[in-house]
């Protein structure tokens, strides 16, 4: 299962010692780098900022339809931008997106979102 995920699903289950979540219920994720970007360009780490740099089941993989995340850029951030850019471009079954502008997007494309509550609530019932 392909999942790509936006920056706030990251730093939200980072910062409650949950992140690994992620890798629980989707096995790896994929990120776009604007949401690399997002987490590792700022002055002082935020959660999530280590483990994108270091856990292997985070991978970073590059938008190439540059014209479409300047389409989404109308709308949302670089990051949501990118984030579902790249769901398009490798037919992702899911998108961890939490923005409410970009989760219209996403529905609007006819992609599959989840957000941080979704993430616990599937974790819940899997135990």
């Amino acid at each position: 299962m392909t999942v790509v995920c936006n920056t706030s699903p990251i730093t939200n289950l980072a910062a409650i010692a949950q992140l690994d979540l992620l890798r629980q219920v989707y096995s790896e994720i994929v990120i776009p780098v604007a949401v690399y970007d997002e987490l590792t360009a700022l002055p002082n780490p935020v959660p999530g900022t280590l483990e994108v740099q270091t856990l292997s089941w985070i991978q970073v993989q590059r938008v190439v339809d540059q014209a479409q995340v300047v389409e989404f850029r109308r709308k949302v951030d670089r990051g949501e931008a990118e984030a579902l850019a790249l769901a398009l471009e490798v037919s992702a079954e899911r998108v961890l997106i939490d923005d409410a502008a970009g989760r219209a997007i996403a529905l609007e494309l006819g992609l599959t979102i989840t957000g941080v509550l979704g993430v616990l609530l599937t974790a819940k019932k899997r135990q």
